[in-house]
């Protein structure tokens, strides 16, 4: 299984012949100015919530791909309302069978406001397996015990976390996140793009280093190959 960063809290992962696209947030950023999203490939692009920071690329390369956006009920109508048909409308607590295989959108406890202002719906996360990976990724949230819930039913085999803290859950939190999800493999997100949210790298890994977990910190546009 392929997993791409493409800054902040943008990536996508490669799984049974699809590409599922999180959270797009490119062009505006100028971190990952050597990124061309016109070459992005993309079946799905699943949105956590409706920061712009989150899905300001995602109408572009929906159009660029066919790909089929995936989000709360609110945001699925925003972008329903722009004319946009490939779209499939979940909520909190909600699971569904893809063709690539389940997505369950979990609770985040954040915030959620689509760029014109518009409501946001509820902010969240999503569960994703398959019988080749089994994964979550959190969404913009605060540490939360919803996530011991996710350690007592799921098996893991990685991880997708915020780390930047002020707008979100910072290295302690997430570490104990990890606990929490019984999960020792753990992919960082949403750091560095803006001097709120910059990050000691090596203190951040030696820090889930010493507590028996692996930090990945992948460079924009790097690939890492995460094998069951």
């Amino acid at each position: 299984m392929n997993f791409t960063f493409y800054g902040h809290a943008c990536f996508s992962v490669e799984t049974k012949g699809k590409t599922i696209l999180f959270d797009p947030f490119i062009s505006p950023n100028p971190k990952a100015a050597a990124i061309d999203i016109k070459q992005l490939k993309a079946d799905f692009i699943l949105l956590s919530h409706g920061h712009e920071d989150h899905i300001a690329d995602a109408e572009v390369i929906a159009k660029n791909t066919n790909a089929t956006i995936v989000s709360n009920y609110e945001i699925v109508t925003w972008y329903q309302k722009k004319g946009l048909e490939k779209l499939h409308p979940m909520n909190l607590g909600g699971s569904w069978k893809f063709d690539f295989g389940t997505v369950k959108y979990t609770t985040a406890l954040h915030s959620s406001m689509l760029p014109d202002g518009s409501y946001g719906g509820n902010p969240g996360g999503f569960l994703v397996k398959n019988d080749e990976i089994s994964f979550y990724y959190t969404g913009d949230t605060a540490l939360t015990m919803d996530m011991k819930l996710i350690g007592e039913t799921e098996k893991l085999d990685f991880a997708v976390l915020p780390i930047g803290d002020n707008f979100t859950m910072g290295i302690n939190d997430a570490i104990i996140a990890a606990d929490f999800m019984k999960c020792n493999k753990i992919i960082g997100i949403h750091y560095d793009t803006f001097g709120y949210i910059e990050i000691n790298h090596q203190e951040a890994i030696d820090k889930f280093k010493a507590k028996g977990k692996e930090l990945i910190l992948l460079k924009i546009g790097g690939s890492v190959n995460i094998k069951m």
